[in-house]
């Protein structure tokens, strides 16, 4: 009962896909980390689909691209959007890191978030339209799972810039050890999976996805001092723009 729970929380807190109400309790929290790239293999499995789809129906090249760039803030709500927003304002402030931590929490939006995801988006959209291989475009289906394993691993495994806030609780309530184990082995699932795909394109994913990865272990704790629920969403961003880059590339290859 416990694991249909930890499933029902890590589906209501990070996607829009209706779950059956309750109260939350401490353990139902204790491993709901383990289930949240289940999101990112929903997304995949959608946006497979409308591929599928697309293709059957001859539905064109730019209303392709358009709906599958919605698909996921469609059905997560764009929550990590709004921490990558968040995030951005706070980095282009350029200051102190308690300052920083405070813009963290406005819920204003400055022009660098704005400009950033503007910038996000044309780099995002111009990616899904070189992404002209079957083997590549399943590769960055599989994405969406692996950057919330990835994602996952930083919650239970960085260092928390405050000591309130939802990432903190997550963090705080997880079963450390065998959420780390599930995540693990799920990422090495995930990561064999996309390179059987494709070798090339998997290989220059997965190596995207790492790369932000620690680049955000790095960036996170040079400005704030750890990660906080906003850099969890900007680094979810970045990283699945990241691998959509690098399934382009492997197009061109």
């Amino acid at each position: 009962m416990h694991i249909i729970r930890g499933i029902a929380v890590a589906f209501s807190t990070y996607s829009k896909i209706p779950m059956p109400q309750f109260v939350w309790k401490e353990e139902d929290m204790r491993y709901s980390m383990c289930f949240f790239p289940w999101i990112g293999a929903v997304i995949g499995a959608i946006l497979w689909g409308w591929f599928r789809l697309s293709a059957l129906l001859g539905i064109s090249t730019l209303a392709f691209i358009l709906i599958s760039a919605a698909l996921p803030l469609i059905i997560t709500g764009g929550f990590h959007v709004d921490g990558f927003m968040d995030t951005m304002d706070a980095l282009h402030s350029y200051q102190p890191r308690e300052r920083k931590l405070e813009i963290l929490k406005d819920s204003h939006i400055g022009a660098f978030s704005v400009i950033k995801l503007a910038e996000f988006g044309l780099i995002y959209v111009a990616a899904l339209s070189q992404i002209v291989d079957y083997r590549a475009l399943e590769v960055f289906c599989c994405g969406f799972f692996l950057s919330r394993c990835l994602s996952g691993l930083s919650v239970v495994s960085f260092r928390s810039a405050k000591t309130d806030g939802m990432l903190y609780h997550f963090a705080s309530t997880a079963h450390e050890r065998g959420v780390k184990g599930a995540l693990y082995a799920q990422t090495l699932l995930c990561v064999l999976f996309m390179l059987w795909l494709s070798l090339l394109a998997g290989i220059l994913a997965v190596a995207a996805a790492f790369a932000v990865f620690g680049y955000y272990r790095w960036r996170s704790y040079r400005e704030f001092g750890g990660i906080t629920g906003d850099t969890a969403g900007y680094f979810l961003t970045l990283c699945e723009g990241a691998m959509a880059v690098a399934a382009a590339v492997s197009c061109l290859l």
